[in-house]
């Protein structure tokens, strides 16, 4: 079997216990981490290699920030988008390679707001990631993209959709761009394994006992091509996480494929 996971860890720094228990009890094959929130030269990339990964990355003091912790040295490790346009989202976007297959990690912008620029942008990032898939794929290749895309697909992906209409994770116009990417040719794996209600990544912190209420969101997300995707023999959430000393407001999502 081979697995990978997706974690917001809402600062590797603050978040290095979580991050270092988990893996060590969850020895996947690569572990993609979104908004480290620290620069280059202070990534804590020794608890890693301590235990036997590869870790790549690039970050920003403070905010953004993604990195890819890998037991097989990975390959074609690129940052950020390459099609001339600005921001280039150096610190947003990791795309590489891990024996024959490509990952894709990103931490979409949140948007802030329906009428700030901050939302235009997350519009265009995901039409870019659209781009970029064309320019460089099939969908018969076998490619995985996850991480934080910031984007409940579908009304069971959030508590009380009613209420969010016109929030920026699940207002229709990112949802619209956001499946249109998908159908490219991915397929979610957790739905293929986890269709029911009530399954969520995300319990914010200023939502009073979020996690026990269980008002929260899916917005992380691991989406395969179908070369993947029949190989796919489970994906969850890992809610436990959420409950550890000192959480992220995100949770460890996983998938485990046949090799």
């Amino acid at each position: 079997m081979w697995s990978i996971a997706t974690f917001n860890v809402n600062s590797v720094r603050t978040r290095l216990p979580v991050i270092v228990r988990w893996l060590s009890e969850n020895p996947v094959d690569v572990l993609c981490l979104q908004e480290t929130k620290v620069d280059d030269a202070h990534f804590p990339a020794e608890p890693f290699v301590s235990l036997g990964y590869h870790a790549y990355f690039h970050g920003e003091k403070s905010y953004n920030g993604t990195a890819i912790i890998s037991r097989e040295e990975l390959f074609d490790v690129r940052f950020g988008f390459d099609d001339g346009e600005k921001p280039t989202a150096e610190t947003r976007l990791i795309i590489t390679r891990c024996k024959n297959i490509h990952i894709l990690n990103t931490y979409v912008p949140q948007g802030k707001s329906i009428d700030h620029p901050d939302y235009t942008m997350k519009l265009n990032f995901l039409k870019r990631i659209h781009r970029l898939l064309d320019n460089n794929f099939s969908p018969s290749n076998p490619l995985l993209w996850l991480g934080d895309m910031n984007v409940a697909p579908t009304e069971k992906d959030v508590s009380r959709p009613e209420t969010k209409k016109n929030h920026v994770c699940f207002h229709s116009d990112v949802r619209e761009i956001f499946a249109s990417v998908v159908s490219w040719g991915f397929v979610d794996v957790f739905r293929k394994h986890r269709p029911g209600e009530g399954e969520f990544t995300f319990w914010d912190y200023r939502v009073k006992n979020a996690l026990e209420r269980n008002i929260g969101w899916r917005v992380d997300h691991i989406l395969a091509t179908p070369p993947l995707a029949d190989l796919s023999v489970d994906c969850l959430a890992d809610r436990e996480v959420r409950t550890w000393e000192r959480p992220s407001d995100h949770t460890v999502v996983k998938a485990v494929f046949q090799e």
